[in-house]
């Protein structure tokens, strides 16, 4: 695909989604089943919802007597997308009853088992989005052949089942196999709407399951940590990578009881000052954060010149340690910190955060964290 998106001065191109793909497989196979003529390398023409013409290129397809089917190999361009070069298949058949067009999942498309995501539960994983291109391009194809009989039309992937494993898939509830998705019909490399998108589904089920305190975290140390602070091995905790403040909002925007944000301290030392996209290409000014809080906590200026030179936060610990500030520091902080998330969800939910790190593990918590965790622990 020869489309380009510029991101930190990088040209990296873009890919069609598994949407697209269902779509267009969908669309050559009802084409063969219904008579058409078409010779095996020609190119599938699709209209993304972005309004992007693709031209599609099928891996195989394949005419029986009662179906016919089509394989198109996913290309996701630079996006570092783990279903990139996956097959997604379209199988069509005629169906005797007057159902119209029905679409469903085969093998390698998942099952929705939760409530919250955009499919009913018992569905096929096939977005509201991918449905309906798929829909779309099979009318179509009815319209232009002159058929008015039903369908039934079955996506499948071939290797869904085992690149679901390493998805959020089982998180949000969907089994054995991937979701089919894209609400524009095209991947755009490294997309952050993507993964804040991914945030909110999960926040969605979590809902739908009848949760009212929700616990975030920015990722894998966080959900480690928790395990040990709430004391139980299992933890249904939603990952927001460098996105706390879209998490907030929409932790707000779902009405949530209450909210506990547990985090690595270089991470939340940055969303103690206001910063709530932690991405260092947004801004890094750990050190500095730190080194405020240690002077207003009456560090002398040689501990302030120490650690502003400082590389990890968990090396400024140490430091703090040695001139006996770590507490009055850590306490300065952690009130600033309880202020902006407070502000962040206008005071609306009930919301604490909670201090680690790697090395010195249980740094603190706000003022809130401590009755919050019993609500969650008692749930």
């Amino acid at each position: 695909m020869e489309r380009y998106v510029v991101k930190d001065n990088k040209k990296l191109r873009c890919g069609y989604t598994t949407g697209s793909c269902a779509a267009a497989a969908a669309r050559r196979a009802a084409a063969l089943l219904l008579g058409a003529s078409i010779p095996d390398d020609e190119d599938i023409v699709l209209i993304t919802p972005k309004g992007v013409t693709l031209q599609l290129k099928p891996e195989l397809t394949e005419l029986g007597e009662e179906w016919a089917s089509c394989r198109i190999r996913k290309d996701a361009g630079d996006d570092p997308d783990i279903t990139n070069g996956i097959l997604v298949c379209a199988r069509v058949s005629k169906l005797a009853e007057e159902a119209g067009i029905v679409i469903t999942g085969g093998d390698g498309v998942g099952t929705v088992t939760k409530p919250g995501l955009a499919c009913a539960i018992g569905e096929a994983a096939i977005n509201p989005v991918p449905r309906a291109m798929i829909l779309e391009q099979v009318k179509d194809v009815c319209d232009e052949l002159d058929y008015a009989g039903s369908l039934l039309v079955e996506i499948s992937v071939p290797q869904g089942s085992e690149i679901a494993k390493r998805t959020y898939n089982p998180r949000l509830g969907i089994v054995r196999g991937i979701s089919i998705l894209g609400t524009s019909g095209i991947v755009e490399p490294m997309s952050e709407q993507a993964l804040i998108d991914t945030i909110k589904t999960e926040m969605n089920v979590r809902k739908a399951e009848g949760a009212e305190y929700l616990v975030i975290t920015p990722g894998n140390y966080g959900e480690t940590f928790l395990k040990k602070y709430l004391g139980k091995d299992e933890i249904a905790a939603v990952k927001c990578s460098n996105f706390i403040g879209e998490a907030l909002d929409y932790a707000e925007a779902l009405k949530f009881k209450g909210v506990l944000l547990t985090g690595h301290i270089g991470k939340l030392i940055k969303t103690s000052a206001g910063i709530m996209n932690t991405h260092s290409k947004y801004g890094d000014a750990r050190m500095e954060i730190l080194t405020a809080h240690a002077a207003l906590a009456g560090a002398s200026p040689a501990v302030l010149e120490r650690l502003i030179d400082c590389v990890t936060t968990e090396d400024a610990i140490t430091v703090l340690d040695e001139a006996q500030i770590r507490e009055q520091t850590l306490t300065s902080v952690l009130k600033k910190l309880d202020y902006h998330i407070k502000e962040r969800v206008h005071h609306q939910v009930e919301i604490g955060a909670v201090l680690f790190s790697n090395f010195y593990g249980y740094l603190g918590e706000t003022e809130d964290a401590a009755r919050l965790k019993s609500m969650i622990n008692s749930a």
